[in-house]
């Protein structure tokens, strides 16, 4: 195990234990598997839930392994646990059991807007899923865009709040 694993994970359980006890929880996006909803260096705010409050469409933060993921929440399984898929994903998620829930992105701060996230992609933005999905060199172009955009002068300060980060791609 590398120091960057032993970080990693030492990240994580501080941003499960900051949910558990204070409700809420400010992260900053690494992962790139819920294009273009959630973007590499966007800011969500996380709202601890319980499994009964989350509905179809849903981005909800869960846990695997100790390993974090924010994924769009797909459906619940036979046995109480839930099904979850990155919008730019192929496949969804394993199965997840319902202790793995953390809690349900209640804003995603880009650029210095706060905004609420869609429940449902449209059309539009479900086949520009598809296609960085399946394209790797628009996804790499996109990415490469993203990237050299003029950072908004508070993109620096959301930065400086995110305590902790999280990778979503799987």
């Amino acid at each position: 195990m590398s120091a960057g694993d032993t970080w990693s994970g030492h990240r994580e359980a501080l941003a499960v234990d900051s949910l558990h006890l204070s409700g809420q929880l400010r992260m900053q996006v690494r992962g790139e598997s819920m294009l273009p909803t959630l973007w590499p260096g966007d800011v969500v705010s996380v709202l601890r839930e319980p499994l009964e409050n989350i509905h179809k469409g849903d981005l909800v933060l869960a846990i695997r392994e100790g390993r974090l993921f924010l994924h769009r929440f797909v459906a619940r399984t036979a046995d109480g646990g839930f099904i979850a898929r990155g919008d730019s994903v192929s496949q969804p998620d394993l199965p997840y059991r319902s202790n793995a829930l953390l809690g349900k992105v209640i804003t995603v701060n880009r650029g210095g807007s706060a905004v609420k996230p869609a429940p449902q992609p449209g059309i539009p933005r479900r086949l520009l899923s598809f296609s960085l999905c399946h394209v790797g060199v628009l996804r790499r172009a996109v990415l490469y865009i993203h990237r050299r955009r003029k950072p908004h002068p508070s993109r620096e300060s959301q930065t400086e709040e995110a305590k902790t980060a999280v990778s979503t791609c799987v």
